[in-house]
């Protein structure tokens, strides 16, 4: 069986992108579906001569190119200029990138084999098409007596950007040109999904070196946060997206705001409900998807199980022949990270991704908060154009100048070009996190746009609240009696908020009506307190403090504080508190049967019936309901039993007794007693 070499790979030999390398295998009648297909050797081979003799040719006609520029030259003077070069030309080997093994010999007029004994005596073992690095090729060239040249190809690599640096090539906002068609490349904005546990912040934090996950309450990341990598000369923006189900409409928007996917899925695991959340979610953004196999280091590893279960999800692996590349991976080790980066890069660059620094910047809110001492701060990342301090930005209903722009390490930068994360200072009040952001060219604009959509904002509320009232009045009206329990919902960014609410509206029950009378950013304070005294409300909070002044305020108005940092167990009590509020609910458990037989009339007594006791114990003080031909005619209650001529508490089944009957005595032979308890349980919602 013949080997088989991916498009990808046989790009990055050849020093192709793996688009040029489509475009060239279409010129030659090879048709392949995507950079992951793959190619038998043999075709392989022939792709590599095709190369090769192209750039014979170009080597070739630049020569005769030179040479004849020489011709031109005046005659006095052209023999010695072409000595000159001649010999300077000498010294010197001129190849482009990718050196092949075989070009070079060509170059050095000597026999590839002879190269390949030499590169063996420097423990180098190649074949004639082997890419040289160019460290092997100068010392290859310098062994013949030769200087090694590098020249540049037509595409120069992506633009690297210093550390804790803002972007110097960017112009300053009053000479901003229009974009270029096309812009310039960008770096990826990546985003991890994934089932909760199953390495998504663990992973990340191996390719960026941070410790995230173990300062996470419950070991669970809670916020949307965003972080750009270097790997080998490449920018890389990262989201990392919470994990947990309560986080869905976060995860759906960092969706959205993302170029690439990278699906984490546990070997030992496999595929879990969130998994296939995380690709619906992928699938409505249109995002292309690698799936990261994570805990491949595990004993228990199971990696054929996370492949059947990413085809059964329609995502077919590139192993059995689809189109999903599938990286073996572990966060504890580094197996694998950098296969997964270049993977992501590879992927980035058939996408494509432009920017044009120069215009306006204008991107999406991640995250925002209220922070002390600083006010509202918006997570952003920038998806074109370049944020400068000093903007004037608009940010839904939202609006402000700049104060400060914030890099990831904590520094302050001057300005944030395409695909850069930063948080911004200055903004008149918090956004809500998948916001759009964008500069305009004066704050007194911006402010009357916000304005305006604060004014529909609050239309539109009042427009719904007024037709549900219409149109609900008799439903409200059969409601009146329905119990209520009051929550009052402060957290530290607006995306808990959003999900918070999002959670408590699917505790649903008919019994209670949950109603969140007010939500917002910031810690717990008096106003909240007062707010709860007057409306009977619980205030919950997440991530948040309550000063001691405010919780002396709260014991004096009699208004609990409940205070979370994992959701769950926020949302798991506030299930509890709603059925703490409800009446216990009333069970009927049956106790036992008896037929009537006679009637004897007693006097003083009135009329008791004599009966027979056919199923279970009928007990004084017991509930009873009699029975005729199916029919109930009494709900009562078991006054008194006799056995012969004594009281009795109760007859068990198989014996005779009298029952007397609570203010009922209208008995007929035939007639069935069902007696029974009513017990108390907890209510359920």
């Amino acid at each position: 069986m013949s080997s088989k070499i991916r498009v990808y790979d046989l790009a990055a030999e050849l020093g192709l992108t793996s688009k040029e390398l489509m475009v060239l295998l279409a010129e030659e009648g090879i048709e392949v579906k995507s950079h992951s297909s793959s190619l038998e050797e043999e075709v392989a081979d022939l792709v590599r001569e095709h190369v090769v003799s192209q750039r014979r040719e170009e080597r070739t006609l630049a020569v005769e190119k030179e040479q004849d520029e020489r011709e031109d030259e005046d005659e006095t003077d052209a023999t010695e200029a072409a000595d000159a070069t001649e010999a300077a030309g000498s010294r010197e080997i001129h190849l482009k990138p990718p050196v092949i093994l075989r070009d070079l010999a060509e170059a050095l007029s000597c026999k590839p084999n002879q190269l390949i004994g030499e590169l063996m005596g420097l423990n180098v073992f190649a074949t004639i098409n082997q890419v040289l690095e160019p460290e092997v090729a100068q010392k290859l060239c310098e062994r013949h007596g030769y200087s090694f040249v590098a020249e540049k190809r037509e595409k120069s690599e992506k633009p690297a950007r210093k550390k804790k640096k803002a972007a110097t090539v960017v112009e300053p906002a009053k000479s901003r040109r229009k974009a270029t068609v096309g812009g310039q490349p960008r770096p990826p904005i990546v985003a991890f999904l994934g089932h909760v546990d199953h390495g998504k912040t663990s992973l990340l934090d191996k390719i960026r070196s941070t410790q995230v996950t173990t300062r996470e309450a419950g070991g669970i990341t809670q916020h949307i946060g965003a972080s750009e990598v270097e790997w080998r000369g490449h920018w890389i923006t990262f989201l990392d997206t919470p994990g947990h189900e309560a986080f869905t409409q976060m995860r759906l928007r960092g969706a959205q705001a993302t170029d690439l996917l990278v699906l984490v899925v546990a070997a030992d695991d496999g595929i879990m409900p969130q998994t296939v959340e995380a690709i619906n979610h992928a699938r409505a953004a249109e995002v292309p998807i690698i799936v990261a196999m994570n805990k491949i280091d595990l004993v228990d590893a199971n990696p054929e199980r996370v492949l059947i279960g990413l085809q059964q999800q329609e995502l077919m692996p590139e192993e059995w022949g689809g189109q999903v590349g599938v990286v073996p991976v572990s966060a504890i080790t580094g197996q694998g990270v950098d296969d997964l980066l270049e993977r992501i890069l590879l992927e980035s660059e058939l996408l494509e991704l432009k920017g044009d620094p120069g215009l306006p910047g204008e991107g999406v809110v991640i995250e925002a908060q209220l922070e002390p001492g600083r006010g509202a701060t918006a997570s952003v990342v920038v998806r074109n154009g370049t944020l400068h301090q000093g903007d004037r930005v608009l940010c839904g209903d939202h609006y402000g100048k700049i104060k400060a722009l914030i890099d990831q390490h904590g520094e302050r930068i001057d300005a944030a070009g395409p695909s850069r994360p930063v948080k911004l200072l200055g903004l008149s009040g918090v956004p809500a996190a998948g916001e759009q952001f964008q500069v305009m060219a004066d704050e007194r604009g911006a402010r009357a746009i916000a304005e305006e959509r604060m004014r529909e904002k609050r239309q539109g509320d009042l427009d719904t609240r007024r037709g549900a009232s219409l149109e609900d009045l008799f439903q409200q009206i059969s409601e009146e009696n329905r119990k209520e329990l009051n929550l009052i919902v402060k957290c530290d960014v607006q995306g808990s908020v959003e999900a918070i609410i999002d959670n408590l509206g699917k505790l649903e029950s008919d019994k209670i009506k949950l109603k969140v009378i007010h939500a917002g950013v910031g810690e717990v304070t008096d106003n909240d307190i007062l707010l709860a005294a007057t409306s009977d409300a619980i205030v919950i909070g997440f991530h948040v403090r309550a000063s001691n002044s405010v919780n002396k305020m709260a014991k004096r108005e009699g208004v609990e504080i409940r205070l979370y940092s994992i959701i769950y167990e926020l949302l798991e009590d506030v299930r509890q508190a709603m059925v703490g509020r409800l009446d216990p609910e009333l069970r009927e458990v049956a106790l036992g049967k008896a037929e009537i037989r006679e009637v004897f009339e007693v006097s003083k007594a009135g009329k008791i019936c004599g009966c027979y006791v056919s199923d279970g114990v009928v007990r004084v003080g017991a509930s009873a309901r009699v029975v005729r031909d199916g029919d109930l005619i009494y709900n009562g209650q078991v006054q008194s039993l006799r056995r012969f001529k004594d009281d009795a508490k109760e007859v068990r089944q198989g014996f005779e007794c009298g029952i007397r009957l609570d203010n009922f005595e209208d008995f007929e032979v035939g007639d069935e007693i069902e007696v029974f308890a009513v017990e108390k349980q907890a209510a359920t919602l």
